[in-house]
């Protein structure tokens, strides 16, 4: 009888989406289109753009006004066209929106000349003249308690607290005058 050495770590290395996850059936519209773009055309754009129609909400992440402004300011930005594959969520503390071409999921409340991604297929196949842009993947308030134990020496893990009292972990570990600080 042979001893196999199955290594289950190795599973995950072929999980990658192939299809969305989502029955929006614009969502998939679009699939079909950036499918055939990616297929048919031989730039890395179209590629990356059909992956993350792919991704989950979570990897799509919000993209704020004030971001993307500040991205699209940087040399050699000028004239061309943001792409987001996600929500542009609006920001009050702009007060001035610089004019600026805009192709994303979905955009809320905000001016310029914005794009669907269709429109954008006929606009530049290839994605020239785009930059691509992405949210803060780890902005979600969840990743501010990953990391090292909260309660170690040097983590600032936020821990799980059912309360923000006095008595709920700000006592030892947290204050010299309490048996140590770490």
């Amino acid at each position: 009888d042979k001893i196999r050495n199955i290594n289950h770590n190795l599973d995950l290395i072929n999980v990658r989406r192939k299809e969305p996850k989502s029955q929006d059936i614009y969502l998939r519209l679009l699939v079909k289109l950036y499918r055939f773009l990616a297929r048919r055309t031989n730039s890395t754009f179209n590629q990356v753009v059909l992956k993350r129609l792919f991704m989950s909400r979570t990897n799509r992440p919000p993209l704020s006004l004030s971001r993307m402004i500040r991205k699209m300011k940087l040399p050699g930005r000028e004239n061309k066209t943001a792409v987001v594959v996600g929500t542009i969520t609006d920001d009050v503390r702009v007060q001035e929106v610089p004019k600026l071409k805009v192709c994303a999921l979905r955009i809320l409340r905000a001016g310029g000349k914005i794009f669907t991604f269709d429109q954008l297929a006929l606009d530049s196949p290839k994605g020239c003249g785009t930059v691509l842009l992405s949210g803060p993947r780890r902005g979600r308030e969840v990743y501010r308690h990953f990391g090292t134990a909260p309660g170690t020496p040097h983590s600032h893990t936020k821990p799980y607290v059912r309360s923000k009292g006095r008595k709920f972990e700000r006592a030892r570990g947290r204050r010299a005058s309490r048996g140590y600080k770490n």
